[in-house]
């Protein structure tokens, strides 16, 4: 009983902050595009993409959607790979500190790519632990 409400308070808190970062990106993807803009010209010498702004957009979409469907409990594991996958190349775009002379700025930039390292970490155990309630689920019945 106390793990699956430790379980659900982990799927609402991680869930619904993706839900708001993602209908950030949705609604004003603003600076975003220019930061993405590098690693999708990256991205399309392998894969053709749309316009930057309608990926950006499209990632929001992502993780608003499957934050919330995280959030509410439903279908958790596939919501928390999504998310994952879109957070990657988020990260990678976002936070780029290797490519930043400046000291300072390139800190805080590392800070927030460890920062998204551990919230991928975090949706990885959540992938997992889902994973085990359900085996566990099927053998009691």
């Amino acid at each position: 009983m106390v793990t699956a409400l430790i379980r659900a308070g982990g799927r609402v808190l991680t869930g619904s902050s993706y839900a708001v970062f993602g209908a950030a990106a949705l609604s004003e993807p603003g600076a975003r595009v220019q930061q993405a803009a590098p690693l999708l010209a990256k991205i399309r010498k392998v894969v053709p993409l749309p316009d930057d702004e309608l990926v950006v957009r499209g990632n929001g979409a992502v993780q608003l959607i499957a934050g919330g469907l995280l959030a509410v409990g439903v279908l958790p594991r596939l919501s928390a790979l999504a998310i994952t996958v879109s957070v990657v190349p988020t990260t990678l775009a976002g936070h780029a500190f290797w490519e930043i002379e400046d000291p300072t700025a390139r800190k805080l930039q590392r800070i927030q790519f460890q920062k998204n390292t551990a919230m991928i970490g975090g949706l990885l155990f959540a992938m997992a632990a889902e994973t085990r309630a359900k085996d566990r689920s099927a053998r009691k019945a």
